[in-house]
């Protein structure tokens, strides 16, 4: 039976310089969030058999995202590589919007916290459709494991 899903995800941390609290636990929601439930079917893998589950390495190679692709025993698939030219501005844009969210947690009242995390939340869902559409014809994914994903590429974009 397939079973198109990760079950197991890594980071390249030597791309990563530095992580404040809040970015880890960002971090470990989204592995946590991922692992619990996923959608994710490599196209040509699975055209060739392999049906999952997969573990999963996102990596950042000559300014590409690497989506190295495993099956649980370790036997490598296919290695999918997306230009990240396109990424660039809602990474920018979702570091700033997360800043504001983190220091609003801390001073601002109620009602601005929710506005500033609505603006996140809609930065956050145009880059995981930006995703989706980025993995058409690659990866079969669904919206929420493009979100979780998405916070994986920007924490793989912290550089102090």
């Amino acid at each position: 039976m397939a079973d198109y899903r990760i079950s197991n995800i890594s980071l390249d941390d030597s791309t990563i310089l530095w992580r404040n609290a809040d970015v880890e636990q960002e971090r470990r929601v989204a592995i946590f969030d991922l692992i619990e439930e996923n959608t994710f079917k490599p196209v040509r893998s699975a055209q060739r058999g392999a049906h999952g589950p997969y573990h999963l390495a996102l990596s950042v190679r000559d300014d590409r995202l690497a989506l190295d692709v495993t099956t649980e025993d370790g036997d490598e698939l296919e290695t999918i590589l997306l230009g990240l030219a396109r990424f660039r501005r809602s990474i920018r844009d979702y570091f700033a919007i997360c800043d504001s969210y983190y220091q609003a947690i801390r001073k601002a009242t109620p009602a601005e916290i929710e506005t500033i995390d609505m603006a996140r939340r809609g930065v956050h869902n145009r880059a995981a459709e930006l995703l989706v559409e980025r993995l058409e014809g690659k990866v079969e994914t669904d919206f929420a494991t493009a979100r979780r994903l998405f916070t994986l590429i920007c924490v793989l974009h912290i550089r102090g």
